[in-house]
Order: C-alpha cells, then sequence, then structure tokens
C-alpha cells in the first residue's frame, strides 16, 4: 500500500495530506489510526522483527530502539493502531492534570523543504483522568511493545498527580519539564527546582523514569551563550543521576520565533536538529556515562542517523517528525538500515 512504504508516502501521499493544515492532517491521520482493524492487517508489513535490533531500557526489554517520541498522540488514543507500525515503544502524551486547550491557532506550521515542523502547542490535553481511561483500556498492547506516558505541569503537585495516576498503568514516566512553550516549565529547568521535584516523585516510584531536557547551543558555534546553556543542562543531568533518574531524553524542540504563529514563537524540530541532537548526546555520554540511559530525540529520519545516535551513547532513539514527514513504515524503513549499517559496520548486536 501507498501508505506503507516512505518513498511512495513522500511522493504520492504526503502532497495530498499537506494540502491540509497541519492540524487537520492530524485530525485525518488520527481517523485512519482509529481503524484498527486496518493496522493490525497491515502490521507484519510493518514491522522489522531481529534479535540484532533487541535491546533493554531501564531494564524494560525492547524488540528495537526505536521509539515515537511525545506529542503525536497527545490523549493516549490510538496506542493500539501505533503498536502495530514496528516501534520498540510508543510514548503518548503530553498529559496534564487537568484539560488544557493549548495555545491558540495557527500554532503548527511546516518548513517543508527542510522536513521540519514548528509547533507552539501549549500542551492541548484532555487531561489526566481521560489519559488514565485510555491507558486502561489498552493494557494488552504492553505485552509486546512497552508504553511510556509524557507528563507534566506547571506545578510539583499537578506533575505528582499525573506520575501518580498513570505509572501503574505504563513501563514507564517521561516527565517533560522542557518544552518551550510552556513558560511555567522554567522552575524545573533549574537545579533547586528540579531538585525538589524529584525528591517528591522518587517517595513514591516504582517504576522507571525518563527525564526530557531542553536543548542547548553549542559552544564552538555560539561562544558567547552556548557554554553558560550547556553547562546548565550537566547541571540538570547530575541531578538527575543524583536521584537515580533511569533515562534522559535529548532534547525537546530548538525556541525559534516566527510570527506566522499567533504566540509568535514555537519549537523546532525536524532533520535540521540531527547533528545538535548527536552532538548532545556525545557529550552527555562523556559525563554520565553507564550512570543512566539517553533517549536521542530530534531529527532520526533513518537508519544512518540512528547509528550515529547510538553509537554517540544512546540506547534509543525517538522520532515523531520523521513520521509524519515519511509516514507509518518510518520504524520499519530505520530498522532496515540500521541492520544493513550494522553489517557494513561489522556490529553484531545492539545490546
Amino acid at each position: 500500500m501507498l501508505i506503507i512504504n516512505p518513498a511512495t508516502y513522500k511522493t504520492l501521499v504526503r502532497p495530498l495530506l499537506f494540502k491540509l493544515s497541519p492540524e487537520t492532517a492530524q485530525g485525518a491521520a488520527e481517523f485512519l489510526l482509529h481503524q484498527d482493524y486496518l493496522w493490525k492487517f497491515l502490521s507484519p508489513l510493518l514491522k522489522v522483527e531481529s534479535p540484532r535490533l533487541e535491546t533493554t531500557l531501564a531494564g524494560i526489554r525492547l524488540k528495537n530502539p526505536i521509539g515515537l517520541a511525545a506529542g503525536y498522540d497527545k490523549d493516549c488514543k490510538v496506542i493500539p493502531s501505533l503498536s502495530s507500525m514496528g516501534f520498540g515503544y510508543i510514548t503518548c502524551g503530553t498529559v496534564t492534570a487537568m484539560p488544557r486547550p493549548g495555545n491558540p491557532k495557527p500554532r503548527v506550521l511546516r518548513y517543508v523543504e527542510d522536513e521540519a515542523l514548528v509547533n507552539a502547542l501549549g500542551f492541548p490535553s484532555k487531561g489526566l483522568a481521560n489519559a488514565a481511561d485510555e491507558l486502561a483500556r489498552v493494557q494488552e498492547v504492553r505485552a509486546n511493545t512497552p508504553i511510556v506516558a509524557s507528563v507534566s505541569g506547571v506545578t510539583e503537585e499537578d506533575i505528582l498527580k499525573c506520575h501518580r495516576r498513570l505509572e501503574p498503568l505504563v513501563d514507564a514516566i517521561e516527565i517533560n519539564i522542557s518544552s518551550p512553550n510552556t513558560a511555567g516549565l522554567r522552575i524545573f529547568q533549574e537545579t533547586d527546582g528540579l531538585d525538589s521535584l524529584l525528591t517528591k516523585v522518587n517517595a513514591g516510584r516504582q517504576r522507571p523514569l525518563f527525564i526530557k531536557l531542553p536543548p542547548y547551543l553549542s559552544p564552538a558555534d555560539h561562544p558567547s551563550t552556548g557554554d553558560e546553556e550547556r553547562d546548565r543542562v550537566l547541571g540538570l543531568v547530575e541531578v538527575c543521576v543524583r536521584h537515580e533518574v533511569s533515562a534522559v531524553t535529548v532534547s525537546n524542540t530548538w525556541p525559534v520565533r516566527d510570527s506566522r504563529l499567533a504566540v509568535g514563537s514555537g519549537g523546532l524540530s525536524g532533520r535540521v536538529v540531527f547533528p545538535d541532537t548527536l552532538r548532545m548526546v556525545a557529550d552527555l555520554k562523556a559525563v554520565i556515562g553507564d550512570a543512566m540511559a539517553i533517549n536521542a530525540c530530534g531529527g532520526v529520519f533513518s537508519g544512518v542517523d540512528a547509528f550515529e545516535v547510538l553509537r554517540a551513547g544512546a540506547t534509543t532513539v525517538q522520532v515523531l517528525t520523521g513520521l509524519i514527514y515519511r509516514g507509518p513504515g518510518i520504524a520499519r524503513s530505520i530498522n532496515e538500515q540500521l541492520l544493513a549499517t550494522m553489517d557494513e559496520e561489522r556490529v553484531v548486536v545492539l545490546s
């Protein structure tokens, strides 16, 4: 089918979808994803099974290292269909304690030539109770595809509510402290704020915990600010190590300004950020060693990209913009190319 092969999706299907606004196109995709029977039928064509791809993330066994990043299935509505697409794990959310409308529209832009997106969504969410109900209905999925729930909030109590309610329903929780579209999160981008939050989370924590970090500029390219930004993020990483966080996700979208957005600024994702993702993974690996895992998030579109960030120190890769630009065959494509690259580099297994 046209939607399975990334090349035909890119040339035939994507141009039709991209005639719609980004959020209308997302709505059309979600309508198709609600047809569970279709994706069960397509599942054998979308998966790559190989023991060479198997790995372990914070004690969670994965069939492959390619995860779906938070932000695609914000309200945990279509997890069964997404689990049919060959991802090693699914991250749903980001879930907030109370329903939120998000920022005013327009709030998503495409930079098609760069295969990039800018979003200023501001965490639109149906809220914690809705997400918990959705997750309770799909527990059977976890036997084959682990589920991670992304949660966030502008107060400790909101995040703690989400963590406590959703942790029993998923394999891990990812706390997003770094959305560039939600100013209140900045308190958790300070070491004292993150330290306080993690102290409270750990008091009742039972399962693996990930922290999604903000990006930072390259000191080599931005000598006036790069060192300060890097040191700030590495300070957050040290707090995570001290609190025995299971993994960090590197990183969230990059803050950019664009007057076409209702709020004037948003977060950049897509191929253009891959060099920075690779740089940050290598930086963090040099600092933390094996103290915790790294999920590389940002600009991975191919198996070669995936191999590079895994070789730099990541345990897994998270994909989102690639799914939008390359379609539902993206995980299969990356995994096939990853195996081919492993052959070329004489790497037998990932784990």
